[in-house]
């Protein structure tokens, strides 16, 4: 059966590394739930295409080409929360954006998107389309057509994609 993607996609932050190369269900329910805070519109958080290069055998007619290092699209636009009396509500949906809005700031993003809603927890099983460890550079302004908000560009480090969540 097909799924609509509407509402379906979950992005979780963790500000300490995961004990294994992937995170258990209890370790990504215990992070911070950014995706009420993350513009869907123009979220990029995915693999893009590999690095290539040439590897013709001497013999072979035509060219051939062999697979480098993965490569990665992360960037996400966080819609800014402010308190009724001003300032930043840190302590709620504001909290992902003060996570990473210092440059170099290095933390842990994951993303599932099922057949699930956003606000489902995670659970053994699920599937983490792409996460690991990225580090922040520093926020842009983007158009504030609508709500104030701050686009962030994430450096991959280690990454983990289309895999599942564990005990």
């Amino acid at each position: 059966m097909k799924v609509a993607a509407d509402g379906k996609k979950k992005f979780t932050l963790l500000l300490t590394k995961p004990a294994a190369s992937k995170p258990t269900a209890a370790e990504l329910n215990a992070g911070k739930d950014i995706s009420q805070a993350v513009l869907d519109s123009d979220a990029n958080w995915t693999n893009s295409a590999s690095d290539r290069f040439n590897e013709k055998p001497a013999a072979a007619v035509g060219n051939s080409q062999a697979l480098g290092a993965a490569n990665y699209d992360t960037a996400l636009t966080f819609l800014r929360e402010y308190l009724v009396g001003g300032g930043p509500d840190s302590a709620a949906l504001d909290s992902g954006y003060q996570a990473v809005k210092t440059k170099g700031t290095t933390v842990w993003i994951y993303l599932r998107e099922t057949d699930k809603l956003s606000t489902a927890p995670w659970a053994i099983g699920d599937e983490i389309h792409l996460g690991g460890e990225v580090v922040s550079d520093a926020p842009m302004r983007v158009n504030n057509d609508g709500n104030v908000k701050r686009r962030i560009e994430f450096l991959p480090q280690n990454m983990i994609s289309e895999t599942t969540v564990t005990a």
